[in-house]
Order: C-alpha cells, then sequence, then structure tokens
C-alpha cells in the first residue's frame, strides 16, 4: 500500500513538471537565485573576509545564499500554494534546504579545522545524506523509510530505542555540535582579533569559551539521541578514576595550559629557551606549546613541561637582549683612542639600541695581543642574532682598517734541534 502511494506522488510530480506553469514556475526561482546572488554579493563586497561562513570565495558556496534561495523559494510556493499546483518548487525547497544543510556543515567545519584531513570525508558523507534524504522527500519514499526504521527497535535499561531514534538523535546532534563549533568561532576570532599585551588572555579566553560551549553542545546532542543525563555522574566517576590514572599526564597538560595563560609568565612571541630548544612562541593551546626556532623548525612542548622545567625568558621583563663579540689588537694601539670610535660605529648599525648603548672594554692580555670585549644591545631578538653580529664584526673590520690597527697573528718561535760536536783527540 505504501509503495503504491509512492508511486503515485511521483507520477503526480511528473504530471505537474510536464504543464506550462513549469516555465513560469522555473522563471520565478530563477528569479529568486538571481535575487539572493545579488543582495550577498552587494552585502559581501568585491572580496570575501577571510574565514567567513556566510560568505564564500565564490559567492555561491557560502551560506548566506541558499538561506536567502530557501527563504524566498519557500514564500513565493506559500503565496502561489492556493491558485497554482506546484511542481518546480515542491522540489526547489527540498534541494534548498539540504544544500543549505551542507553549506553550513562545509563551511563551519573548514575554518574551524582548517589542516584536518578526516573533515573531507565528513563532509562527503553529509553530502551524500543530505541528497539521498532529498530525493526520499521528493518522491514520496521518506515516511515509509521512517515507518520501517521504526520496527527496528533494541531495549536498553528501561529505555526502547529504534533505530529512527538513533537517526534523528545523531543527525540533531551533529546540528547541534556544528552551531556550537559556528559559535565559538566566532567568538574566538573576535577576542584574538587586534595585538598587543594582552594576547595570551584573549586567547586563553578564547580556549574557555571554546571548551564551554562544546561541552553544552555535547550535553544537548546527548540528550537528542537520547540519553538520559543523570547517567553522566555514573560515567563523571569513571571519567576521575580514569584521569587518576592513566589520563593524569593529560589533564596535567590542559591545566598546565591554563596556569600559563593565567599567570602570562609565557606570552605568545616570547623568545624562551626550552630543554635545549630556543625559538619564538607563536601559539599556545591548552594541551602543548608551539615554539618556532629561527631555522624554521617547530617544536610542540607539553604544557608540562614549561610548567615544571626551567624556562629562559628572554622576553618575560624586557625584549631587549645582550650580545658581544671580541676582537684582538696588536701591542702597542692607542686603546683608549680606539675604545669611543669602536663604540660610535657599532651605535649606527641598524639594530643596536640606543639605550643601553654599546660599550668596549679592555678584557685581556692575551699572548698575541689586547683582547678587547664589545658589547651591544637589540630588542628584536626573535629576528635573529647572527646576521646583526656580522654586521657588528665588519664594521669592526672597516674600522681597524680604516684606523690602520693591526689584528696580530699568533706568534711562535721554533727551535731547531740542538747538535753536539764530538770532543777533538789530542795528538
Amino acid at each position: 500500500m505504501a509503495q503504491e502511494l509512492n508511486a503515485n506522488e511521483l507520477n503526480d510530480l511528473l504530471d505537474s513538471l510536464a504543464t506550462t506553469t513549469t516555465l513560469t514556475e522555473l522563471a520565478v526561482l530563477a528569479g529568486c537565485l538571481g535575487l539572493s546572488y545579488l543582495v550577498v554579493r552587494l552585502l559581501r563586497g568585491k572580496q570575501a573576509p577571510e574565514g567567513s561562513v556566510w560568505f564564500g570565495h565564490r559567492i555561491i558556496d557560502g551560506v548566506l545564499f541558499p538561506v536567502l534561495a530557501l527563504a524566498l523559494a519557500y514564500a513565493v510556493r506559500v503565496v502561489l500554494a492556493g491558485s497554482v499546483k506546484l511542481a518546480v518548487f515542491k522540489l526547489a525547497v527540498p534541494i534548498l534546504l539540504s544544500l543549505v544543510l551542507i553549506r553550513l556543515s562545509v563551511r563551519v567545519l573548514g575554518v574551524t579545522f582548517p589542516s584536518s584531513g578526516w573533515v573531507r570525508i565528513i563532509e562527503r558523507s553529509i553530502s551524500w545524506l543530505a541528497w539521498g534524504a532529498v530525493v526520499l522527500w521528493v518522491t514520496g519514499a521518506l515516511p515509509f523509510v521512517l515507518d520501517s526504521m521504526d520496527e527496528v527497535s533494541w531495549k536498553v535499561g528501561n529505555a526502547h530505542i529504534t533505530l529512527r531514534n538513533i537517526v534523528e538523535g545523531t543527525i540533531t546532534a551533529g546540528l547541534v555540535m556544528v552551531i556550537a563549533l559556528w559559535i565559538s568561532a566566532g567568538i574566538e576570532k573576535q577576542l584574538l582579533r587586534g595585538s598587543g599585551d594582552d594576547l595570551s588572555i584573549r586567547k586563553m579566553a578564547a580556549n574557555l569559551v571554546r571548551a564551554g560551549l562544546l561541552f553544552i553542545g555535547l550535553l544537548l546532542a546527548l540528550s537528542a539521541v537520547g540519553i538520559d543525563l543523570t547517567a553522566l555522574s555514573v560515567l563523571g566517576g569513571a571519567l576521575g578514576v580514569g584521569l587518576g590514572f592513566g589520563l593524569q599526564k593529560i589533564a596535567a597538560n590542559y591545566i598546565s595550559g591554563f596556569v600559563i595563560l593565567a599567570e602570562r609568565s609565557l606570552r605568545i612571541g616570547d623568545m624562551v629557551k626550552v630543554d635545549n630548544f630556543e625559538g619564538r612562541i607563536t601559539d599556545i593551546r591548552t594541551r602543548y606549546t608551539v615554539i618556532r626556532a629561527l631555522n624554521g623548525r617547530d617544536a610542540i612542548v607539553p604544557n608540562e613541561m614549561l610548567i615544571t622545567q626551567r624556562v629562559e625568558n628572554a622576553s618575560l621583563a624586557d625584549t631587549r637582549v645582550s650580545m658581544s663579540t671580541t676582537v684582538q689588537v696588536a701591542y702597542g694601539t692607542d686603546v683608549r683612542a680606539l675604545a669611543p670610535r669602536i663604540v660610535a660605529a657599532i651605535a649606527k648599525v641598524p639594530r643596536v639600541i640606543d639605550d643601553p648603548g654599546p660599550g668596549c672594554e679592555l678584557a685581556n692580555f692575551a699572548p698575541d695581543g689586547l683582547e678587547l670585549s664589545i658589547g651591544f644591545w637589540i630588542a628584536d631578538p626573535e629576528l635573529g642574532q647572527g646576521s646583526v653580529r656580522s654586521q657588528v664584526n665588519l664594521v669592526l673590520l672597516d674600522l681597524l682598517n680604516e684606523a690602520g690597527v693591526q689584528i696580530p697573528y699568533p706568534q711562535r718561535v721554533l727551535h731547531g734541534p740542538l747538535t753536539v760536536e764530538t770532543p777533538k783527540e789530542l795528538p
């Protein structure tokens, strides 16, 4: 009986598409799509905002375009439902609704997890499910499929669960989680916008907001699936035991991440040295911290290590870093007259700062000459230290050559082997 009803509905739909009003419906639908495109283009401007869910790169691949098209198509369907037997809009509304769900999930997952490989698999799965639901809806087979799923049931404890409950709950849970990720991504983007010394605090707030929204979304998703939330008390106790035994390291890293962000002992942009690895902090996550060395390598350091071990922070109180180099001049050089010239020459190096200014000292009476120690400060250690030291050494070399000061070479005195003459015999 259900199959006969489905066949009748499909035949009625095909007969409606063969009428003369189909061309009129197609024209009205094209107008709805064109108006939606124009509105999105005017709202977006010439270039789409980076990481936007509403606007896509080609206008039609964002969420706003199918939403506007769906709203206009549904409004036209409601207006014309009593006067014209609609066929095109009967197909257009479920197709546009499916497109909205696909675009929403794809854009949100793409913005939230831009470099994850499994996002593409989820996108394809959502697309297949959405278009499959559209086919069942249009052909009228959806009620028959839902009734068949109601017949497949299980009894879990005192609860009676059907296959339809699981499918509908999973879809609802997925939609809730996508919306939670969308809201958290938008709030995180607003919190992290701009720059300043409070970037670490804003990063911590963004992590807390995301964790809170995902937790709320998870509770709503579990409730939508049909899981009794009172059972979470037992799950919480089991999770506490698991954290005490097997997950204590992971829990320690998460707690250490929030401690670092709250204390601001380490901030994004600081130059640090951890376990003989030196670099600049580029990101602080809840579980780990990313440190980028000057040679381009990235180190993922667990947050617990940053709490329990020694960390050298060159930017905690002041970004200025002291550097030094040495040079030897020949004995007899007028060091008192040469030192001010060295200081003045080094002060002209672009990255050398004036406060504190450079200095020159007689450090040692070396075997081959007088050893001068030249100290200077820089305020941008994240740009590297080897280049500025090279510039300072080149300036010193030019100055010594210009002043005629000799850089001594090692001098060694070599003695040949001793020769012993044998005494002559007396006659």
